[in-house]
């Protein structure tokens, strides 16, 4: 039985890399790159500089991998890798989160609107999910990169709203407020 507290199916390939073998890294590569540069996508909202980002962020962690220890799983280390390289690249940016005095929301209060309502969808379409998935993916890059940040981390990469405010410098009440923002904007993209 493996003794490690998060058994890792790449436990062999990253043994391979931290003997140095460029045949497991280019394998590890290929197991990851699609999820990490997904990530890198919904962070930085840029192809391009997904790609520069990602690239780094395996050279960081290529660099590194003398000092994965096991106690989480090499894809969670891998992704803590990608999002700090891709938040430190949006600061390189100068990341903007949205000043929250100048938006303008309807409803009295700002009460986030209610979801769509799928009880009459039917079961599965393959090709509606796409096409949905699509309009989604579509309606988050025209958000503003402080609500498009923290969507991102909280929804996708599951972060909570204290690590999202100890990744981005702001406060944990920062995030809930762009969270929450972020989801009434993209829900009006949306409708």
């Amino acid at each position: 039985m493996d003794s490690k507290p998060y058994p890792d199916r790449h436990s062999d390939l990253v043994k391979r890399c931290q003997q140095g073998e460029r045949r497991a890294q280019y394998d590890l590569y290929q197991q990851y790159v699609k999820a990490m540069y997904n990530v890198c996508l919904r962070i930085v909202n840029h192809e391009a500089e997904a790609e520069d980002v990602l690239q780094e962020a395996f050279i960081d962690a290529f660099s590194h991998i003398g000092s994965f220890r096991g106690q989480s799983t090499f894809g969670a280390w891998l992704k803590q890798i990608v999002v700090n390289r891709a938040i430190n690249h949006l600061r390189g940016r100068r990341l903007d989160l949205v000043n929250l005095d100048s938006v303008q929301f309807g409803g009295e209060n700002g009460d986030s609107a209610d979801g769509p309502d799928f009880a009459d969808v039917e079961p599965y379409d393959e090709e509606g999910v796409q096409l949905e998935v699509e309009r989604v993916r579509r309606a988050m890059t025209q958000l503003p990169e402080g609500y498009r940040v923290v969507l991102s981390l909280y929804l996708f990469e599951g972060y909570d709203h204290e690590e999202i405010g100890n990744v981005l410098n702001i406060s944990e009440t920062t995030s809930r407020t762009q969270y929450l923002r972020g989801k009434k904007r993209l829900l009006d993209l949306l409708t």
